[in-house]
């Protein structure tokens, strides 16, 4: 008999820590961990688990949806570009150039954590010099010209310079600060900037500018080139 009450009363104490220990160690437990195999535990009958009353239930529950929703949020979020608002400067740039776009498409995956640099093609269609300091195409399309926020036009050397700096590659471009360097690079860059239709194999800025205007022209009453 006195076996059997100790017995018992150890069955007794014994659930009764169950009880308490099993809540808190659960609540202890890191909210990023709480999978869909947890909730297969916490499921299980309430005669065969102590903690699986209702109102306990849905709070492990919500915690665990919580944490997978903003575990999904931050991953579609992953490698997007930042608010395009928040511009330091405005990049105008030959989207035709095959060449230009291997260092347009470094700038711009650079630019996903930055978010400083605008990018601007001026091959398209739609592009408006009204908008871009009033600088027309054959303008642009004769060398590098890029655009401050307050405005201000800078080309050439300091127009790479100053997008470099804005995603974190100042280094690159720092020693063009000093003279004569900047006008040895500048006077480099203007042999670039005069013979790259041809080392791109693209025709003659006239053929191009011709093709453009009537490209325009049939554009104009049509929204065929904007697809």
């Amino acid at each position: 008999m006195a076996m059997r009450v100790a017995a018992a009363y150890a069955a007794s104490a014994f659930g009764s820590i169950a009880t308490v220990k099993k809540p808190s160690l659960l609540f202890s437990l890191p909210h990023h961990n709480l999978s869909p195999k947890f909730h297969n535990i916490i499921n299980l009958p309430s005669h065969s688990n102590p903690i699986t009353k209702p109102g306990f239930q849905w709070h492990i529950r919500a915690i665990s949806e919580a944490a997978m929703e903003a575990a999904s949020s931050k991953k579609e979020g992953e490698g997007q570009s930042p608010n395009n608002k928040d511009w330091k400067i405005k990049m105008l740039y030959d989207g035709d150039c095959p060449l230009c776009m291997r260092e347009v498409d470094m700038l711009r995956e650079r630019n996903k954590s930055y978010g400083t640099i605008k990018f601007v093609d001026i091959s398209s269609v739609d592009y408006s010099p009204e908008e871009n300091q009033n600088l027309d195409y054959e303008t642009v399309m004769g060398r590098i010209h890029a655009i401050l926020s307050d405005g201000t036009v800078v080309k050439d050397v300091e127009a790479f310079r100053r997008l470099y700096e804005q995603v974190g590659l100042g280094w690159v471009y720092a020693i063009t600060k000093y003279e004569p360097i900047g006008t040895i690079a500048d006077s480099i860059y203007g042999v670039w900037a005069k013979y790259r239709l041809q080392i791109t194999g693209r025709p003659p800025i006239e053929e191009i500018l011709e093709a453009r205007k009537k490209k325009g022209e049939v554009c104009k009453d049509s929204s065929a080139c904007k697809m």
